[in-house]
């Protein structure tokens, strides 16, 4: 809502600016316009007919027999241009500068035969001038100032109602993802137990396939949840609490971890790679987890099995750079950026808003995200967050939220795993809820969702 006041207050400066100065143009061309035609007039009826004797004001004629008047500027008659017109014949008019002053000089051959230089000041002309030049950039002033009041008037008025709107609108799924999380929850992880329980009690195939089923759409359920909230809240422009130091190698490895069954199921290769020593950025560690772990998730539905997927940490300068890549069937380099649009429908169906709030999450820490890809060549997302500018204290442990695996190369072993644990949620954790409470986000679900 600020930028679009801000918009509207320099957009206005403009027009109303735009409008002065063309109008001052106009004005100041036609003024001088005439003013020319006036002196031209002046000089050449004095030149013609004006008494040698008794020259109007502000002129000074030069003849035969002419007495040089007392206030005659220095340096007039131009003799030169006598001689010139003498021999030729032909009227010489120019502007000529004498003793610090301006003049319009016309010199030439009267009907009785005598040659005449008149000699007209143009200082009332260009006094004018000036006065209009000061007038125009007073105007031009307050203009401004009238175009910035305007502005911030018309910005108020004009931006109050979709600003309500708004935040009407993000206070209602605020509201709603709050009311419907804490059923959900309890929905979801009944039908876990129940799950667990047709398959100790051996209940037929039929029934245990719904129970997963079930627990697949209610998790899916609470995902969307999450998604909308932290999607209503990064759009409200919120700042990040708990921001801390984070270890981008301990966190990618944790979050590598966490995959490991999908992992073994699809019978993958995942591989961290990255320096012994930790890669520290500033963020909240639970938002840059669910960013990595929505890359790994986005890589692991997309490689066919016994597919391979690199995980590289490395630093840049005083950026740290987490590039996932992957042997899925990859996307044309026209879909790179339109895989971050909200709800894209591209070849590989409907994207969500996944890879949308991760871009987000990222852009708010400061960092980019781009994608590259060739159709049958595999991906690869490329993450860039500023490195930490503080020095982490003595003792002090990589902010992570998980265990790292491995060393700084961790392939995850192909192994079978044992039956997994309740689901619990994975959230965004947004920082402030939409209506002013500290509140967690979360939801119920399986990580992992489609996105290309």
């Amino acid at each position: 809502m600020r930028r679009a006041r801000r918009r509207i207050v320099l957009t206005t400066a403009a027009i109303i600016t735009l409008l002065i100065t063309v109008v001052g143009g106009v004005a100041y061309t036609v003024m001088t316009h005439a003013q020319d035609d006036q002196v031209r007039r002046e000089v050449r009826y004095g030149a013609a007919h004006g008494d040698l004797a008794r020259p109007p004001a502000c002129l000074w004629l030069y003849g035969p027999g002419a007495a040089v008047m007392p206030n005659a500027p220095a340096g007039f008659p131009v003799y030169a241009d006598l001689d010139r017109v003498r021999r030729g014949g032909a009227p010489v008019e120019r502007t000529v500068r004498r003793a610090g002053g301006v003049y319009l000089v016309r010199t030439q051959l009267r009907d009785d035969g005598d040659v005449v230089q008149a000699v007209l000041d143009l200082r009332s002309q260009l006094a004018d001038r000036s006065h209009l030049w000061f007038a125009l950039s007073v105007a031009e002033l307050v203009g401004l100032a009238a175009a910035g009041a305007t502005g911030l008037v018309l910005g108020r008025r004009a931006v109050a109602p979709l600003a309500e709107a708004l935040v009407r609108q993000r206070r209602f799924v605020a509201d709603a993802s709050h009311e419907l999380r804490a059923p959900i929850t309890r929905a979801h992880t009944r039908a876990q137990v129940l799950a667990r329980r047709a398959s100790a009690d051996g209940l037929p195939t039929a029934h245990r396939e719904g129970l997963a089923l079930l627990v697949t759409s209610l998790g899916r359920l609470g995902e969307v949840l999450d998604d909308l909230l932290s999607s209503a809240a990064l759009t409200a422009g919120q700042t990040w609490r708990a921001v801390r130091r984070v270890d981008l190698v301990a966190l990618a490895r944790s979050a590598a971890a966490e995959e490991a069954e999908r992992v073994r199921e699809r019978g993958l290769t995942v591989r961290v790679d990255g320096p012994a020593h930790p890669l520290w950025v500033d963020g909240v560690a639970s938002a840059l987890r669910r960013a990595v772990g929505e890359l790994l998730a986005n890589a692991i539905a997309h490689t066919p099995p016994g597919g391979r997927i690199e995980v590289a940490l490395s630093r840049s300068g005083t950026t740290v750079v987490l590039a996932v890549t992957d042997t899925g069937p990859g996307f044309d380099s026209g879909e790179a950026e339109r895989l971050f649009r909200r709800f894209h429908r591209g070849g590989g169906g409907r994207y969500g808003l996944g890879l949308a709030l991760l871009r987000e999450v990222v852009t708010s820490h400061g960092g980019t995200v781009a994608a590259t890809g060739r159709p049958g060549q595999g991906a690869r997302f490329t993450l860039r967050l500023p490195q930490s500018t503080s020095v982490p204290a003595a003792g002090t442990e990589p902010v992570g939220e998980g265990t790292a695996i491995g060393a700084a190369v961790a392939p995850v072993p192909a192994v079978a795993a044992p039956d997994p644990p309740l689901r619990t949620w994975r959230a965004w954790r947004v920082p402030v809820s939409l209506s002013g409470r500290p509140r967690p986000v979360g939801g119920p679900g399986r990580p992992g969702r489609s996105r290309r």
